[in-house]
């Protein structure tokens, strides 16, 4: 809401999209607080931690805007024009799940090669005990690989930077994120991503393909950059925030089945935890989207089988297949796995709090210039080759288990389930397997099955505090980064090392218990449970699992609900994102909208027919979105007071801008015909945002015409009476998705709809 005003005689108030996003004083009370305590101020950079130029919020109109332009457009349109707009959706959710299946595929055939190749030159340099030449090439590479994403992103995209998740859920929500979807930030990302996974760093690409997937479907909706927009016309359909706001939900469910092969889950966490506006129509679109990346993903994947794509294979999606093992529990595992869910919800909420804390530092780094955000992701890329390449020395050589094939164990390739590193012949290091490979690969290695003796607990609890560590450190670095596959880490390793101390005492699987712990950090940290359960059931291939999974998810939830909000909403927080939460806070339902009201400036309205001066005042004099358009000298209803005034809608201030462009003056004070606004103006045009009242320029003369607002004006906009709870005046704003509601005095009821 931008701004809560009362306008004195005919006592409307507006509350607008934008101004309630202010600085908090630290004097004022409960009334006086802003209904969201954000900053007015947010960061172009997605990263708190990214000290980049502040802009000012913007909200989305995501109402329809009915004005006579608009009404003239609805009745004129034939069946042919509604079928057009009909398969453009469908075609655009087509190609938006197309091309995020193509391009994720590009990263993972990618980061498979690149870090292939590199741990295969390092395992060499090992096998012929040539040690630090094969650190010096191990920590040169990451190095390198990471100072390519930080200079993209510091450089060229800094919006690039980070998982995007945060200002999508944002978007979502109606707060628009500047550059957040554009061409360059795509580009960057794409790229960064593949350099920040392939550098061995802790985190994921899951989070920077949802991103992907939602600049895609930007993108395609507007028709391509800025620069160089397709004129195509049936394109028009879509220039409105409404229509990309369901293009950008398909893309990130999309973006998360290309991360998981999980169309599904994808739909879920769309639905959970993005998207604020939801109906069954958007459900149809977003999961043929995944399904099309799916096709995509398992089309490409039979291609890489036979060695097409290098170092790609049929394990190079990640997917962790635990399907072989038989699913036995009795009642007396209910204990370990509720065991698992309690400390998922206090670490994940730990984890949270440490991030939190970390970020903040890191924002004080980063804001002295772009030298110290280079510097600073240089510095974790140095620190994790290090970890990663030197504390398997520190572990023992196992023997090999005699029952296992030959082939099997130890292997000397870049991945395997039992690497030799430095052990000799039937000898293999268990650290080496978890820290020496990529983060995928890792995952599958410690959720593997039918292993009970592979790791020692030692091990399993120097993997857990290193990537604890690596977690907190890595994120907020200017790379893209995901936090899926860093949580899974950590969480797959203390799950598996309560596995290994139960020893014969159950019957669950110690790759089961790790991929329970994943699930219970995963919902400690992020708080999501229905998209988790069902995005693990599709990693995992095990549908036994279910029982338990949901039992450890909402212990995990509940947990860690009463420490501190989820890792997401933090992440807005830091970054000074605006976001209207579901639920009211309590002190709402004491207030009135006209008590709140009563404490903000005198609502600014004009005339239906008002003088371009005046016009052009208010515009340089305000930062409103939204104007109330009032007119005069009606016959007031009965009862009410002579001389009041008749409310006829709601003007934009993008709408005035475009008028006083187009220099649509009158000489005299009189309504203009339907045909003449017709003549002016395409609802092409009004859709056109980003024009300043500063680049418009206004003569003398001009000053003293007229301009007749009624043609442009939203007759029907969302009203309350001043009576109404500011708490269920801010459900009815969230759950319509408004920008701006206008408040009017108690008159007498003109009818009842039920």
């Amino acid at each position: 809401m931008e701004e809560v005003n009362k306008f004195a005689e005919s006592t409307a108030t507006i509350v607008d999209g934008e101004a309630v996003y202010e600085e908090k004083d630290p004097e004022s009370n409960s009334l006086h607080q802003s209904l969201l305590k954000r900053n007015l101020t947010l960061s172009s950079s997605p990263l708190a931690i990214v000290g980049a130029k502040v802009s000012h919020i913007e909200s989305l109109d995501f109402e329809i805007n009915e004005n006579d332009l608009f009404k003239h457009d609805w009745r004129s349109r034939s069946k042919v024009q509604v079928l057009q707009y009909i398969f453009l959706k469908w075609t655009l959710a087509f190609l938006v799940g197309l091309l995020t299946g193509l391009i994720a595929t590009l990263i993972n055939v990618a980061v498979e090669n690149i870090a292939g190749y590199k741990l295969l030159a390092v395992i060499n340099y090992i096998e012929e005990e040539r040690y630090l030449m094969g650190f010096a090439y191990f920590a040169g590479a990451n190095f390198l690989l990471t100072l390519v994403a930080a200079i993209l992103c510091v450089c060229f995209a800094p919006t690039a930077a980070g998982p995007g998740i945060p200002e999508i859920k944002a978007y979502l929500n109606g707060v628009d994120t500047p550059n957040m979807f554009g061409a360059t930030t795509l580009i960057v990302k794409i790229i960064g991503s593949v350099g920040a996974v392939s550098a061995g760093l802790d985190l994921g690409k899951e989070g920077p393909l949802v991103h992907i997937g939602s600049c895609i479907a930007s993108l395609l909706g507007q028709g391509g950059p800025d620069n160089y927009r397709l004129k195509w016309r049936w394109l028009r359909y879509f220039n409105n925030d409404r229509d990309r706001r369901d293009l950008i939900t398909c893309g990130a469910s999309s973006g998360v089945c290309a991360a998981f092969r999980a169309p599904v889950g994808g739909v879920l966490f769309a639905l959970e935890e993005v998207a604020t506006w939801w109906r069954s129509a958007l459900l149809w679109r977003t999961f043929f989207g995944t399904a099309v990346v799916v096709v995509v993903l398992r089309a490409f994947m039979e291609i890489c089988k036979s060695g097409n794509c290098g170092l790609f294979g049929k394990g190079g999606l990640i997917m962790f297949d635990v399907s072989n093992v038989s699913v036995r529990y009795h009642a007396v595992d209910i204990i370990p796995v509720a065991l698992i869910g309690v400390l998922g919800g206090v670490l994940g909420s730990l984890y949270n709090h440490l991030l939190h804390k970390i970020l903040r530092v890191y924002n004080l780094i980063n804001e002295k210039g772009k030298f110290h955000k280079l510097l600073l992701a240089l510095s974790v890329s140095i620190f994790t080759s290090v970890c990663l390449y030197g504390l398997p020395f520190l572990a023992r050589c196992r023997p090999c288990d005699p029952s296992l094939p030959d082939s099997s164990c130890p292997t000397t390739g870049r991945a395997g389930n039992f690497k030799q590193f430095n052990c000799p012949k039937d000898y293999y290091n268990d650290l080496a397997t978890l820290l020496l490979t990529t983060n995928d690969d890792a995952v599958r290695n410690i959720f593997s099955i039918s292993t009970p003796r592979e790791y020692e607990i030692l091990s399993l609890i120097i993997f857990f505090a290193l990537y604890c560590i690596l977690g907190l450190v890595t994120f907020g670095i200017a790379v893209p980064s995901g936090l899926f596959l860093p949580i899974i880490l950590m969480g797959s390793a203390y799950g598996r090392m309560l596995g290994t101390a139960m020893g014969p005492y159950t019957k669950i699987d110690q790759g089961l218990y790790a991929v329970l712990g994943a699930a219970s950090l995963m919902a400690g940290s992020m708080r999501m449970t229905v998209s988790l359960c069902v995005i693990f059931l599709e990693l995992t291939n095990n549908l036994l699992l279910l029982p338990i999974t949901m039992l450890v998810l909402l212990i995990a939830k509940t947990v860690g609900d009463c420490f501190n909000p989820s890792i997401y909403e933090i992440i807005l927080e830091l970054k000074g994102l605006p976001f209207l939460d579901a639920h009211p806070e309590p002190w709402m339902r004491n207030i009135t909208v006209g008590e709140l009201a009563d404490v903000k400036p005198a609502v600014v309205t004009l005339s239906g027919i008002e003088k371009v001066g005046r016009i052009v005042e208010i515009l340089k004099n305000t930062t409103h979105n939204g104007f109330p358009v009032v007119d005069e000298g009606v016959v007031p209803p009965m009862g009410s007071r002579i001389g009041a005034t008749e409310l006829h809608g709601l003007v934009l201030r993008a709408h005035l801008v475009l008028v006083l462009k187009k220099k649509w003056f009158l000489q005299e004070r009189r309504r203009t015909e339907e045909w003449e606004v017709r003549e002016k103006f395409t609802s092409i045009d009004l859709a056109e945002r980003g024009v300043k009242i500063e680049e418009v320029m206004v003569t003398e003369d001009e000053m003293e015409m007229y301009v007749d607002l009624h043609p442009l004006t939203n007759t029907t906009p969302y009203t309350v009476v001043e009576s109404i709870s500011v708490a269920k005046a801010m459900v009815l704003f969230r759950q319509v998705g408004l920008r701006h509601m206008l408040i009017l005095p108690k008159y007498q009821a003109a009818g009842v709809s039920s």
